[in-house]
């Protein structure tokens, strides 16, 4: 099994959405993960994203997480 961090992706209802050209199959350590996010939050929230959860494998590591904090 490999070594997989992902984000989920939620919309202002809470609701699971896939804000389209964003749907990144996963990423190899925590920190690529976030780093991704950094740069790439303000366009999911263009998108319709209102908050991020970060998984490892299956798990939650931390979220959902509003990127509206973020402004």
């Amino acid at each position: 099994m490999t070594d997989t961090w992902t984000w989920t992706y939620q919309d202002a209802d809470g609701a699971s959405i896939k804000p389209g050209s964003k749907d990144i199959a996963g990423f190899p350590t925590q920190s690529d993960a976030e780093s991704w996010l950094g740069e790439s939050w303000r366009e999911l929230l263009d998108a319709g994203v209102e908050s991020v959860t970060l998984l490892h494998e299956e798990d939650v590591v931390y979220g959902p997480m509003s990127l509206r904090a973020a402004q």
